[in-house]
């Protein structure tokens, strides 16, 4: 446990709060990254999150700008551009696994209201 009382290092929570802008874009990466020699098609991943198309193109492309994942040939796939992303994209994952309402609670404190900030990242095509 961190020294702030937070379950997460401050470095993973660093990472949580820049590259995660809503649950959605947390859920998109955890499921390109679960399965990282797969190639996503967006409607792949519409189907897999039971998403919209707009919604996770979006996130695909904020994933992507953080060099989480990459693009090619048609689709995405799980390739941190480094091993210092590799390495919290891995405790992420653990993390998440672990305890899933702590890191979506990190995600959603950033917001004044973090219980309107809680529903509003469920809320289909909506950017925080």
């Amino acid at each position: 446990m961190a020294q702030d009382g937070s379950p997460h290092s401050p470095a993973l929570r660093s990472f949580i709060e820049q590259a995660f802008p809503s649950v959605w874009a947390l859920e998109t990466f955890i499921a390109v990254a679960r399965r990282p020699d797969d190639l996503w098609s967006v409607e792949g991943l519409v189907g897999e999150l039971r998403a919209n198309t707009a919604l996770v193109a979006d996130c695909l492309g904020h994933l992507e700008r953080m060099g989480l994942i990459a693009s090619e040939a048609g689709g995405h796939q799980y390739r941190p551009a480094s091993p210092a992303l590799a390495a919290l994209a891995v405790d992420l994952q653990a993390a998440y696994a672990e305890r899933p309402f702590s890191v979506i609670s990190v995600i959603t404190s950033r917001r004044p209201d973090p219980l309107k900030g809680f529903a509003d990242s469920f809320r289909w095509g909506r950017r925080p």
